[in-house]
């Protein structure tokens, strides 16, 4: 069956680093576009940034521009999300997303990490 298994958050102080991950499997990988979203609790779910199949094309929110960076290894079928100079309102749960490029109604979501920015 589809999974998305994220890791890599946890507690970090003010200005550190994270690097989440994202295990696929049960799709074929390099036919969807992936995505990070973060929920804050009681508020709407965010895009953080995306990434199109092929890794070519990456796009971000304006408040992790130059901070975040998503990849992805369509060997390894994992995407990852680089976190740098993570500040206290980075605290929330991150989500990793795919969505089919032939057809949007595939489309699947991890259970999420907890990622908490704190000195």
């Amino acid at each position: 069956q589809v999974q998305l298994v994220e890791s890599g958050g946890g507690l970090v102080q003010p200005g550190g680093s994270l690097r989440l991950s994202c295990a696929a499997s049960g799709f074929t990988f390099s036919t969807y576009a992936m995505s990070w979203h973060r929920q804050a609790p009681g508020k709407e779910r965010e895009l953080v940034a995306g990434i199109n199949n092929s890794g070519g094309r990456t796009n971000y929110t304006d408040s992790v521009k130059g901070r975040f960076t998503i990849s992805r290894d369509n060997a390894k079928n994992t995407v990852y999300l680089q976190m740098n100079s993570l500040k206290p309102e980075d605290t929330v749960v991150y989500l990793c997303n795919a969505i089919s490029i032939f057809n949007t109604r595939y489309r699947y979501w991890g259970q999420g990490t907890q990622v908490t920015v704190s000195s």
